[in-house]
């Protein structure tokens, strides 16, 4: 995510998001230099990606000991 490609809207959705569910402060969004926010975006991005598989997997096997208690 660059941002000479980012809208403003994308960019109002970025903060806002970041502030609701991340915890952080829109003061601290706006001082990132707009590299080093696409590289918390990404980070974070791949955090998130990595729980819901974790979470996926939790969960399959919970399914899988289910049926072997049936």
């Amino acid at each position: 995510m660059l941002l000479s490609h980012n809208t403003l809207a994308n960019y109002y959705s970025t903060v806002f998001a970041l502030v609701q569910h991340h915890k952080y402060s829109i003061t601290e969004v706006e001082r990132l230099i707009p590299y080093e926010r696409d590289i918390y975006i990404s980070m974070l991005q791949e955090f998130l990606k990595k729980e819901k598989e974790r979470q996926e997997q939790r969960a399959a096997q919970q399914r899988s000991s289910m049926r072997k208690n049936y």
